[in-house]
């Protein structure tokens, strides 16, 4: 098997060291994804019967992208330091895919993040309405949000500087969905550096074959 010279050696180890970083990214992306599902505060406001679930789809999406990123990471070593095309061209198409993946959840949690409040301030307006502040899911909001009352049915708080729940979830859960966002965008541009070298050692790799 030939080996690459010169400035292709540098990307070659260069590679190897974006995919130990790349292992350690997924590490990163998949414990941001298990907080961001077994967080107690967020599973209590989410797990109750009839919670929406929006929210989730991206947390999941994380959560899986991270698993497969530290495993793409492990192969895309092992065909760095063999200089194995077939195992780079695999690590590409991983890449894309997984770039694919962390995109979708970015842009979710950016362009969605309306639409889950509105479903979760949905939510807690329904539990108020069926049974009256007195519920349990309304509880749960209250003490987790450390919150109470709801603006438009003028429901008045025993402490006036006590926040209103709506605002309360708009904050919560925005601040939420702009982790999912960043992680997810800042990940993606990452992989971009990746899937440049990979295709670069992948091209030297075979043109020394052809040459030989």
């Amino acid at each position: 098997m030939s080996k690459v010279q010169g400035g292709m050696k540098c990307v070659k180890y260069l590679l190897f060291f974006f995919n130990f970083i790349f292992w350690l990214s997924g590490s990163l992306v998949l414990a941001v994804g298990l907080w961001l599902r077994f967080d107690p505060n967020t599973s209590s406001l989410l797990n109750e019967d009839g919670a929406p679930e929006t929210f989730f789809i991206a947390v999941y999406i994380l959560i899986g992208a991270g698993g497969i990123m530290m495993l793409v990471g492990f192969f895309g070593c092992c065909g760095a330091v063999r200089e194995s095309q077939c195992l780079l061209g695999s690590f590409f198409a991983c890449l894309l895919v997984i770039f694919g993946a962390e995109v979708a959840a970015g842009v979710f949690g950016f362009l969605k993040k309306d639409k889950v409040i509105e479903e979760v301030t949905n939510f807690y307006r329904s539990s108020i309405s069926e049974s009256g502040n007195s519920t349990s899911i309304v509880n749960i909001y209250h003490k987790i949000l450390e919150c109470c009352g709801d603006p438009s049915t003028n429901t008045e708080c025993l402490n006036a500087e006590t926040q209103d729940c709506i605002t309360a979830i708009n904050d919560f859960f925005n601040e939420k969905l702009f982790i999912i966002g960043y992680v997810g965008l800042g990940i993606a541009g990452v992989m971009i550096i990746g899937m440049i070298f990979s295709m670069v050692l992948c091209c030297a790799i075979r043109n020394n074959r052809e040459v030989i």
